[in-house]
């Protein structure tokens, strides 16, 4: 489970910006999910509340999927929309919504965790208490203990057959790049949940020597669905 916040907070000084002057919807949702951090944006950067400008776009178009997960700006972030809800279909082909991440700004964010700068944000949160799942520590940035709090809340109202895809957990933090490349996982920021991973599947592990990675899914959709509802995303899709 990777997590993105979704928080629709719009600050006062976007509200202070006339309203056509820099129409992009997906700037303005953006800015309103991480409030803590960003005030506005003015068609060409993204401005945090420390007073750093930060580009949308590096100008470049046309990116391969490789150059769009290897080389991305602010904006490519938004190439694939992510859909949500409890139903989970075989996406196409280089269909990844969520995957594509500009890694300054999560840096910048979160924390560096080769710096050492994301363990101390850290906080346990009890993970399925009723289903002797432990705990998990994650960041308390954005307020992603709060919200993994709450999905922990609405999973332990699933039935009991459910409790063998959620417990135990397969981790939290880990300063790691995603395998085979060199870009750091969701993971290094503490950002993320894995669930029982004897359930759940990585297009790494289904790689062949030739073609394509095969998409497959076990985990049912009502789990994802309410880590959705709390602004987190599925890697499933």
């Amino acid at each position: 489970m990777n997590s993105k916040l979704r928080k629709l907070v719009v600050s006062n000084l976007m509200l202070a910006l006339p309203a056509a002057a820099y129409a992009d919807p997906a700037m303005d949702a953006l800015v309103a999910a991480y409030p803590d951090h960003l005030v506005r944006h003015d068609g060409n950067d993204l401005i945090w509340r420390d007073g750093t400008r930060m580009p949308i776009s590096d100008g470049r178009t046309g990116k391969t999927f490789d150059e769009l997960l290897n080389s991305p700006d602010v904006e490519d972030q938004f190439t694939f929309p992510y859909p949500l809800g409890p139903d989970v279909r075989p996406p196409g082909v280089n269909e990844d919504p969520g995957r594509i991440r500009y890694e300054p700004m999560f840096v910048k964010m979160y924390g560096d965790c080769r710096k050492s700068e994301v363990t101390k944000q850290l906080k346990p949160v009890y993970w399925m208490p009723a289903r002797r799942g432990g705990s998990v520590r994650v960041t308390t940035v954005n307020g992603v203990d709060e919200r993994l709090a709450a999905v922990v809340k609405d999973l332990e109202g699933l039935p009991a057959r459910m409790t063998q895809y959620l417990v135990p957990s397969s981790g939290t933090y880990n300063c790691r790049a995603i395998a085979n490349t060199n870009r750091l996982s969701v993971h290094s920021f503490e950002a993320a949940i894995d669930i029982n991973t004897q359930f759940t599947d990585y297009w790494e592990w289904s790689k062949g020597s030739n073609g394509p990675p095969k998409w497959r899914n076990r985990i049912p959709g009502q789990i994802g669905e309410i880590f959705e509802r709390h602004g987190f995303i599925w890697g499933a899709k």
